[in-house]
C-alpha cells in the first residue's frame, strides 16, 4: 500500500534537491500569565507588549490572561525557535509578578468569572473579536477555552510545487493542484493523527478545578488531581474542547476538496441553531454572542488541522480560500511540552515535518462516513488510553495496534526523512524519526508517561508538577539577555501596534451592527 509513496519519494530524489528548501515553517505558541501563586492572572494584558488586536507577535487568545506568541514564517526550524524564545524572553522582562504556565491544561480554576474575556480596544473589529469570545463562553464555558497549545504552521515552497506537479503529471492551474494536495495532505493527517498525541501529548493529569466539581469518568490521582492511568492527551480528550455540539446538530466539516470544505463551513455559519437562539444576540444593548448560528465564524469549528490563507483586511477566512486557494496548513493537535522552556523543541518540528510530507506523499482516498467514524474514535481513544498495550485502534473495520501501526508509517517514514535530510544536507530528521520510534517501543518515554512518573516520584499533583516546571523555565528566561537590537525590535513593534489601533478606531465610520452585516455579507 505504500508502493506510490516510494515511487514519489524516488522521483523526487532525482530532481534538484533545493526545491523543498524554501518551504515555511511558523509557530503559535499560547500561555497562561499565572500570579506567583499559580491562579489566573486577573491583571490586563501588558501595555508593554502592544496592543493585542495589531501586534503580529505578541497577543491574545481567549483570555486577557491567555497569552499567544506568534512566529512570523521562516525557512529554518532554528530560526522559529529562536524567535519564539526571544519573544518570550522579552515578555518575561515585563510581567508583573506573574508566569506563564508550562501546561497546556491551566492552573486552579476559580469558576468561569475567574477568567477575563480578551479585549482590543473599541474599533469594530476589536469588537467584533470579544463578542466572539463572550459567545464561547455562553456556548462552552470559559473555563474550556483557557486550554493552550502549540500550533504548527507549514506550507511548501512554489518550486516544489512545479516539481510535484510535473511529477503527477498534472495540467491543472497550478493554484487548484496546489490546494487539491494540501486537502490529500490534510485527509491523511487526521488518518494518522493520533500518532501526534501519542508521541508528543502532554496532558495526562489535570487540576479538579478545572471540571469545577463535575462527575467525572477520570480516576483520581490525588486530592487535588485527575488523570487516567494510559492517557497522552486530555486536552485532545472529551474533557478538552470539541466540537460537540456542532456534532450533535449534524455539522462536520468536508475534506473532499477546497469547495466542499468551505460550502460545509459557510452553512454552519449561515444557518441559526435554536439552542444558541435560547442565549439570545444582543441583550439589553449588549451583544452575547456575534449571531446564534451553529458556527458564529469559521474558527469556532475545532479541528486538529486547518487550511488556510492569508487574509486581506476583514476578509472572512472562507473567502480567502474560494478566491487565492489554500497558502499553509496550521496543525493543531500539539500539547504545550512542559519539559521544555519553548514548549517545543527541535526534534518535535522536524518529525512533524516530516510527517507532513508523508502525508502529502502517500495515497489519499476521500473519507467516507464509517472512516470519519474510525478518525474520531482513534483520537480519541489514543488521547484517553494510548499508551496502554491493550489499546487497539480502528483500520479500515478492523482492530490494529497502535505501536504496529505506528512501527508501519515510521518505517515508510525513513525514507521521506532520508530525502529531507539529504535536500538540507543533515541528519536531524533521520535523528528525529529514531527518537520517536524509541517512544513507540517503549511508551515510558513518552512525555505523558514521563510526567506521571515526576508526579509520583515527587508526590505531588497536577498543580504543583505544573508549578514548579512554570518556575523553571521563568527561571530559564530570566537568565537570557536579549541583544539590544532584539529588544529595540520588539519595542518598536508594541509601539506600532497601538498606533495601528489607534488609527483603526479613529477611521471607524459604521456602527457596529452596520459593521456585523457587512462582514457576513461578504460573497
Amino acid at each position: 500500500m505504500y508502493k506510490l509513496i516510494e515511487k514519489r519519494i524516488n522521483a523526487l530524489m532525482s530532481m534538484d534537491k533545493s526545491t523543498i528548501q524554501g518551504r515555511q515553517i511558523g509557530l503559535e505558541k499560547e500561555s497562561l500569565r499565572v500570579s506567583t501563586e499559580g491562579n489566573i492572572s486577573q491583571q490586563a494584558h501588558p501595555v508593554v507588549l502592544g496592543s493585542a488586536l495589531t501586534n503580529p507577535y505578541i497577543t491574545t487568545d481567549y483570555s486577557e490572561a491567555l497569552i499567544e506568541l506568534i512566529t512570523p514564517p521562516v525557512h529554518h526550524t532554528e530560526d522559529a525557535l529562536s524567535f519564539l524564545r526571544d519573544t518570550q524572553a522579552f515578555v518575561y522582562s515585563h510581567l508583573d509578578n506573574e508566569i506563564l504556565w508550562a501546561t497546556s491544561m491551566p492552573c486552579v480554576v476559580a469558576g468561569e468569572d475567574s477568567i477575563p474575556i480578551a479585549q482590543y480596544g473599541t474599533s469594530n473589529v476589536g469588537m467584533m473579536k470579544t463578542v466572539y469570545r463572550r459567545g464561547l463562553g455562553y456556548r462552552y464555558g470559559r473555563v474550556m477555552q483557557v486550554i493552550a497549545g502549540v500550533h504548527f504552521n507549514y506550507s511548501f515552497p512554489d518550486s516544489f510545487w512545479s516539481v510535484y506537479q510535473e511529477i503527477e503529471e498534472n495540467t491543472d492551474p497550478l493554484q487548484d493542484f496546489i490546494s487539491e494536495q494540501y486537502f490529500a495532505l490534510i485527509r491523511n493527517l487526521q488518518r494518522y493523527g493520533w500518532l501526534v498525541p501519542y508521541l508528543f501529548g502532554a496532558s495526562p493529569a489535570v487540576c479538579k478545578s478545572f471540571l469545577a466539581g463535575s462527575e467525572s469518568t477520570l480516576d483520581e490521582f490525588d486530592v487535588n488531581t485527575y488523570y487516567e492511568p494510559y492517557a497522552t492527551s486530555l486536552r485532545m480528550g472529551d474533557i478538552g474542547y470539541q466540537n460537540n455540539k456542532e456534532n450533535e446538530i449534524g455539522i462536520k466539516a468536508c475534506y473532499r476538496n477546497l469547495d466542499a470544505y468551505v460550502n460545509s463551513l459557510s452553512y454552519a455559519i449561515e444557518t441559526s441553531a435554536r439552542e444558541y437562539e435560547r442565549i439570545g444576540v444582543k441583550v439589553d444593548d449588549e451583544y452575547r454572542q456575534l449571531n446564534s448560528n451553529i458556527l458564529q465564524i469559521e474558527n469556532e469549528y475545532y479541528s486538529t488541522v486547518r487550511p488556510k490563507q492569508i487574509l486581506m483586511g476583514n476578509e472572512k477566512p472562507s473567502l480567502a480560500l474560494k478566491k487565492r486557494g489554500v497558502r499553509y496548513v496550521e496543525l493543531r493537535s500539539l500539547d504545550v511540552n512542559a519539559f521544555e522552556p519553548l514548549g517545543i523543541n527541535e526534534s518535535q518540528l522536524r518529525f512533524l515535518e516530516a510527517l507532513m510530507l508523508f502525508c502529502l506523499l502517500h495515497d489519499s482516498e476521500q473519507i467516507c462516513f464509517s472512516e470519519r467514524e474510525e478518525i474520531d474514535q482513534n483520537e480519541l481513544e489514543t488521547a484517553h488510553r494510548g499508551r496502554d498495550p491493550k489499546l487497539k485502534l480502528r483500520r479500515d473495520a478492523s482492530a490494529c495496534s497502535l505501536k504496529e501501526w505506528a512501527l508501519e508509517i515510521c518505517d515508510v517514514m525513513q525514507s521521506v526523512c532520508e530525502y529531507l535530510d539529504d535536500s538540507h544536507g543533515t541528519d536531524a530528521y533521520s535523528c528525529s524519526l529514531k527518537k520517536q520510534l524509541e517512544k513507540i517501543q517503549d511508551p515510558d518515554m513518552t512525555p505523558s508517561a514521563v510526567m506521571l512518573n515526576k508526579m509520583k516520584e515527587n508526590k505531588e499533583g497536577f498543580y504543583h508538577f505544573a508549578k514548579r516546571m512554570s518556575q523553571d523555565h521563568f527561571e530559564y528566561f530570566k537568565s537570557i539577555e536579549l541583544s539590544e537590537e532584539r529588544k529595540k525590535f520588539f519595542v518598536e513593534m508594541a509601539d506600532l501596534s497601538w498606533q495601528k489601533q489607534r488609527l483603526i478606531e479613529s477611521e471607524d465610520s459604521q456602527t457596529f451592527d452596520e459593521y456585523l452585516k457587512a462582514y457576513f455579507s461578504q460573497s
